[in-house]
């Protein structure tokens, strides 16, 4: 069976970074398992896993606009140290939920002084190329359940 829409594949990979440095993986973890055409991964590796079967292995760049998307410099902010109350130590690195124009989102401390702290709301992955490499464990027909609520369940998926 090939990956296609209404189908649930299951996969290991390995994520990493222009310089060859794994971001993530499920090596030593169960395969990940999605609903193709749900948008439940980056487009880019959705439209490279179409026509895949179970046993494939191979290796995809997805450029970002594909991915987590570009870095935009407009999602950076300055914000009053005090917006940040009850939390006494603020480093860069750290993350938050806030409420954005598009409702909630999370957002990283890039930068940090007496008054002011700098928070970003890009993904963490925002601008770069993702390379990914792909083997390809399970492909199956999904559930109607599984199509109706937009994702996977069991194993690799949601539990209801």
């Amino acid at each position: 069976m090939q990956i296609a829409e209404r189908c649930v594949a299951a996969f290991h990979y390995t994520l990493t970074n222009e310089q060859g440095e794994i971001i993530d993986s499920s090596a030593g973890r169960e395969p990940l398992a999605y609903l193709h055409g749900a948008g439940n991964i980056v487009l880019g590796l959705e439209r490279e896993m179409t026509g895949k079967s179970a046993g494939d292995t191979f290796n995809v760049v997805v450029a970002p606009e594909d991915g987590y998307g570009l870095h935009h410099e407009g999602l950076i902010q300055r914000v009053p140290r005090g917006a940040f109350q009850g939390v006494d130590v603020i480093e860069p690195g750290m993350q938050f939920h806030a409420n954005g124009p598009n409702g909630p989102m999370t957002v990283t401390v890039a930068a940090v002084d007496e008054e002011t702290v700098s928070v970003d709301g890009n993904h963490p992955l925002a601008g770069q190329a993702l390379h990914f490499a792909i083997e390809v464990v399970e492909v199956r027909e999904a559930s109607p359940e599984e199509v109706m609520h937009g994702h996977v369940h069991g194993a690799g998926g949601h539990e209801h």
